[in-house]
């Protein structure tokens, strides 16, 4: 049994679809240009997509359509690594149970420690991530974690959002997970084609496919509506992995009325015990792009996040075609934030973008990104389905504008240095001005000499 993902149906649409004509290639980016949704043939059929000018089409709409919904909006964060504990022995994973070395969970102090140096930083969006062990890292542990990083203020900041990445689990846990107030729950699939993933996942708990698959089933069940999904690319066929992602959105969106609030998009990467020779399908970088901008033309309304995984070229490339979340100044390694090293610990896996946050918003102030640091529909009700109707209609852009320039205007001033306060205001003023009511701008103005005079944490 294969659940929700026909595995069938996948492997007929990718055969039919093999030998696409520039005509049909043509007719379904013009169903983008009124929002018609895609159907799993017309996604395949733009993944088979080779010709330069096909794939400059699909780019160039990529972007016209984020820009349409998200604006010039980039959503920041950054992982906090609390405990390497596991009792799987997943294939591509440092943290396998197979790995020697000596395992670590944070104690509260050093969560601390941790969340103060990440605020240090200006960040205010965490992920937080754990293996699974249910007697080291067990469900209290979660929870008492959370407790604690939202309560960790510093002088200037604190964690506004935690989005939580553990392992799959019962109704009962994600209902206390859901009143620790999480934003987001992720949960990548790594694979849907079901016999690569019993592959990767031997003889251990995440092997068991049909409960993986269907943890956000549970989770909505428990009261969590916003999660976020993701495969690690690398393991099957990248377009089996694109449409089963589109059949399981669709199985959320019939089931309870939202699917993704985000899609991640990590490709596998160097880990302790990892050869990536053992893996068939590792993605060329061409590919990998097309991917992101097809999927921000399959699901243009869902938040599609790349990690430091990729290159700093990579990211600057991809959010001009999709991209609408980027972690910056990442560690992955338990502890790793401390005084930036991360001693004899092991890291889930590389990255390859190591530039300090500030770098990153510089970065992205040159290239016309506004970096957001807002957390404001989580705090607001923002969420599951609420959030996706402001998303269809535009109007979450006149929310999430006016929130990133004065979240950007906060970071400037409590984490810039001379050069990112000088350019963070050049880059608004020139922002303001293409905000379309006088209302709306006048309430920028207003948050942004509020901020000047001290106060901190101002979004709509």
């Amino acid at each position: 049994m294969e659940g929700f993902i026909d595995h069938a149906l996948i492997y007929q649409i990718l055969e039919e679809t093999k030998a696409v004509t520039d005509e049909a290639i043509e007719a379904v980016l013009s169903k983008t240009f009124n929002r018609e949704t895609l159907s799993y043939r017309d996604v395949a059929v733009l993944l088979q997509a080779k010709k330069p000018a096909h794939i400059e089409r699909i780019y160039k709409r990529a972007s016209e359509i984020k820009s349409e919904i998200y604006g010039n909006r980039v959503v920041m964060f950054a992982p906090l690594y609390v405990s390497n504990f596991c009792i799987n022995n997943c294939s591509y994973c440092g943290y396998k149970r197979n790995n020697q070395f000596t395992r670590k969970k944070l104690t509260k102090a050093e969560i601390q420690e941790e969340v103060r140096i990440l605020e240090k930083m200006g960040h205010k969006r965490i992920a937080l991530e754990a293996g699974e062990d249910p007697v080291n890292c067990d469900i209290d542990y979660i929870t008492d974690t959370i407790k604690t990083i939202y309560e960790t203020v510093s002088e200037k900041s604190n964690i506004r959002r935690i989005n939580v990445n553990i392992a799959a689990t019962t109704v009962e846990n994600y209902q206390k997970l859901k009143a620790s107030e999480i934003g987001t729950y992720i949960l990548f699939q790594e694979t849907y084609e079901k016999s690569n993933y019993e592959k990767l996942h031997p003889h251990c708990p995440k092997g068991d496919y049909l409960y993986h698959l269907t943890a956000f089933d549970r989770a909505m069940q428990g009261g969590i509506d916003d999660v976020g999904a993701g495969v690690l690319f690398g393991f099957s066929d990248h377009r089996f992995e694109v449409l089963a992602l589109m059949m399981h959105n669709k199985h959320l969106e019939d089931t309870f009325g939202v699917g993704f609030h985000t899609i991640s998009v990590p490709r596998i990467k160097p880990a302790e015990g990892v050869d990536l020779s053992d893996y068939a399908h590792i993605l060329d970088d061409e590919t990998f792009k097309k991917i992101v901008a097809i999927l921000r033309l399959a699901v243009p309304f869902t938040g599609i996040i790349l990690s430091t995984r990729e290159s700093e070229a990579t990211r600057n490339e991809l959010i001009h075609h999709g991209v609408t979340q980027l972690s910056a100044g990442s560690c992955t390694g338990v502890g790793g934030y401390k005084a930036n090293e991360l001693g004899n610990d092991v890291q889930q896996f590389a990255i390859s973008d190591d530039r300090p946050t500030i770098d990153v918003i510089k970065g992205l102030i040159r290239d016309g990104f506004i970096p957001s640091f807002c957390t404001s529909c989580y705090r607001m009700g923002r969420t599951g389905d609420r959030f996706m109707k402001l998303a269809k209609t535009g109007e979450i852009q006149h929310v999430c504008q006016p929130n990133a320039m004065m979240t950007l205007k906060e970071y400037a001033i409590d984490y810039g240095d001379e050069e990112l306060q000088t350019m963070a205001d050049a880059f608004i003023a020139s922002q303001l001005t293409h905000v379309k009511t006088d209302k709306t701008r006048n309430i920028i103005i207003k948050g942004l000499e509020d901020l000047s005079n001290g106060k901190r944490d101002i979004f709509l």
